[in-house]
Order: structure tokens, then C-alpha cells, then sequence
């Protein structure tokens, strides 16, 4: 847990970040500068780190149809994780976020579609959508090919359901990713919505010095940006705008570390539908 110098007691917003596979917490926070950046804003960073024992490449389970559901496998370990640094510390209830890349990924998509009632938004880097896969072999065909995701009715338990809502997210993908197929963003992007219309607006910009990239907005009705989904031209698998003293980076991406935490601190969490 990051705990930046200006907390004081004072309730501040809680970011979970879920690292890929091979990677540790360190090493998935030295590369993606998160915590140079919840130093700047004061907000908490929750590094959940998978075992060897549980994934021999220390993947999260994404896949596992075990690992997919509320109160269940891994998503009941990481909501339990978040529940405690909210009882050990003061967390804006309203401001409680997960993100990840590739595993750690496919990994906050489930959380938010399992636990919309405890995360206001989620950020997947180069991820999968949760339900893309039910076992090892549906997994590498998905990440190959791409692959569809499952409401989150499919996630919840029964008693869960009356919390559905569309959770906010924010979308990085490579178009030359030939780790995970890059129509995963966009599978993520639809199931983000959960059925509503909203309506896209597509932008295009270019890091000075760096990659190109589109970005597309996903609005709602009242022009509030629901969903933003980043496809960066000719990049491949790691994380944008990241350090090159961690693993699976690419600095001449646009900066997805605070494109997150901007994203993140414009939706606080709203009403239960």
C-alpha cells in the first residue's frame, strides 16, 4: 500500500492496481510512475500481488470460471483487500477505483463487473472483458482472437443483482498487441455499457516526439464521457507513458497512468441503479 505524504486522516480516494503476469507490485509500481502521481493528487495505492502458487507465471486467474464472480475466487480476495485499506484508513467511499494491465487487466474488468457497488470506475490496459474465457485453452483463443465478455448478472450473486449499473471506464490498447488481440479493448468498451446508448466521439492526437493514437469518448445523453477507449497506433503490449525501469513499458506512449487518475477523480461513484 502506497500511503503519500499529504494523507493526514483526511478521507481520500482509493486506486487498486492490479499488476500483469511475471510482474510483482513493485515492479508494476515503478513501472507505471503510479505512485509519483497519487503523491501529487494524495490518494491512497492498493498493490495486490498474485503467487506463484496460485499462477505459476503470476497471472491473475481472469479465466477461471471460479475467478470471475462476486464472492468468489480471486474477485472476493481483491474486494476483500479494498474493504480493509478502507476500514484502516479514510477512504472516500465515493472515490474507490481499480485498474490493471493484461492479466491485472482482464483482472479489474471483473471487479468492476462483479463489484459495481464498490468501485466507481476501472481502468483496463491492454485487458480483456470479464467472461471472456472459462478455462486455459478458451483464454489463449480470446487473447488470440478476441473474445466476448458476459453482463454483469452472469458475475453477480442473486442477491447482487439490484446493483447493476454501468460502470465508468477507461480503455489503453496497442494496435500491433499480439499478446491480446486489440478487439478485446473494444469488447470491454461494450460490456462497460451495459446495454445503454451512448453515443461515440472520436478525437486523434499524437505524443510530441512519441506515438500516435485515437481516442474515443463514449457520452451519455447529458454529453458525459462514460467510457474513453485509447488505441495507440503502432504499440504493442505494456503499459503507455510508463518507466523503462519496469517491466512491459513503452515511454513513447501517451501518459495512461494520469489519463486514469483524470479519468478516475471526474467520476465519483453514482446512485445504484
Amino acid at each position: 500500500l502506497y500511503v503519500p505524504s499529504g494523507y493526514h486522516g483526511q478521507a481520500v480516494p482509493l486506486i487498486v492496481m492490479l499488476h500483469g503476469c511475471t510482474q510483482s507490485p513493485d515492479d508494476f509500481a515503478v513501472g507505471t510512475q503510479m505512485n509519483a502521481a497519487a503523491e501529487k493528487h494524495t490518494i491512497l495505492i492498493a498493490y495486490p500481488g498474485q503467487t506463484s502458487s496460485a499462477n505459476m507465471q503470476k497471472c491473475w486467474n481472469w479465466f477461471s470460471e471460479g475467478d470471475q464472480q462476486r464472492d468468489r475466487g480471486e474477485p472476493s480476495l481483491i474486494a476483500g483487500i479494498t474493504r480493509e485499506v478502507m476500514r484502516d484508513f479514510e477512504v472516500d467511499e465515493r472515490r474507490v477505483y481499480v485498474a490493471g494491465l493484461s492479466a491485472g487487466g482482464a483482472a479489474a474488468a471483473v471487479m468492476g463487473n462483479a463489484y459495481p457497488d464498490l468501485y466507481a470506475a476501472i481502468g483496463v490496459h491492454s485487458g480483456l472483458p470479464c467472461g471472456a474465457a472459462r478455462d486455459m485453452p478458451s483464454a489463449f483463443a480470446a487473447m488470440q482472437r478476441g473474445g466476448k465478455g458476459f453482463t454483469h448478472e452472469a458475475a453477480m450473486s442473486p442477491q447482487s443483482e439490484t446493483l447493476g449499473r454501468l460502470v465508468p471506464a477507461i480503455v489503453f490498447h496497442g494496435d500491433r498487441d499480439t499478446t491480446v488481440n486489440p478487439v478485446n479493448a473494444d469488447a470491454v468498451v461494450v460490456q462497460s455499457a451495459q446495454g445503454e446508448a451512448l453515443r461515440a466521439q472520436v478525437e486523434s492526437g499524437q505524443v510530441p516526439g512519441g506515438l500516435a493514437y485515437s481516442r474515443t469518448l463514449h457520452n451519455d445523453a447529458t454529453g458525459t464521457t462514460m467510457i474513453e477507449h485509447w488505441l495507440v497506433k503502432g504499440a504493442g503490449h505494456a503499459w503507455f507513458g510508463g518507466s523503462p525501469s519496469g517491466s512491459y513499458t513503452e515511454p513513447s506512449g501517451p501518459d495512461a497512468t494520469g489519463e486514469m487518475l483524470r479519468f478516475f477523480l471526474e467520476h465519483p461513484h453514482r446512485a445504484s441503479a
